[in-house]
């Protein structure tokens, strides 16, 4: 397979008409060589507009790494600048956190999965990537008593909790997946001062949900 080819094709015909117009993340996407963090046996796979299902110890368990022009517009979107610090919540292949490293000064990611957090971890170290450290456990205790300047939830949640809105230095800005099927939108919340955050709904999408975040009631007879 050409990859080179591939990774032309995804960029031109799938992320840039998706209004991912940011010429330095166009050229991050070149940069960064996706098919190296996609499982061995979906590698073909590392260039296509799908969910790529993602295995630990052999096993899938629902987990995977999101639309290749997902991830571009939530990085686009974010404005993440070179002196900034990122938390990521749901750390999967390892990927998105490569691409923030690149365009940020140091990255925590973070799998509840340790088995993902693993293989986030030697993906990254194969990449050669010096400035993205990996955690496992739940993202939320690792916000607490933090203060990031950017948070991404690399999956989707019900809604944002308070106290990770809290770990958001002033004019930081946190970015992912919000709402309940079927409708779900991407997602931005600055913090615009110490009380003060400013929430702005950005485009319909969907994704798989993080785990450990609080669920809305259901009513049940």
């Amino acid at each position: 397979m050409d990859f080179e080819y591939a990774r032309r094709n995804m960029i031109e015909q799938q992320i840039r008409p998706w209004d991912v117009l940011d010429q330095e993340v166009l050229d991050l996407l070149a940069e960064v060589r996706r098919e190296d963090f996609v499982p061995a046996e979906h590698r073909t796979l590392a260039f296509t507009d799908m969910e790529i299902p993602l295995t630990a110890a052999g096993a899938a368990r629902g987990e995977v790494m999101l639309h290749p022009k997902l991830e571009a517009r939530l990085l686009q979107e974010l404005m993440l600048r070179r002196h900034e610090s990122v938390l990521e919540i749901g750390a999967g292949s390892g990927h998105m956190a490569a691409l923030l490293a690149h365009r940020g000064r140091d990255v925590l990611t973070v799998d509840i999965n340790p088995e993902l957090a693993a293989l986030a971890a030697a993906n990254l170290k194969r990449a050669g990537v010096t400035n993205a450290r990996v955690a496992g456990g739940n993202g939320l205790d690792h916000a607490r008593n933090a203060r990031f300047d950017a948070i991404v939830l690399s999956g989707s949640v019900s809604r944002v909790p308070e106290s990770l809105l809290r770990s958001l230095a002033v004019g930081g800005r946190l970015i992912g997946i919000v709402g309940d099927q079927p409708v779900m939108s991407a997602t931005l919340v600055t913090r615009a001062g110490e009380e003060a955050f400013v929430t702005a709904k950005l485009f319909e999408s969907v994704a798989p949900r993080l785990l450990a975040f609080p669920e809305p009631d259901r009513f049940r007879f």
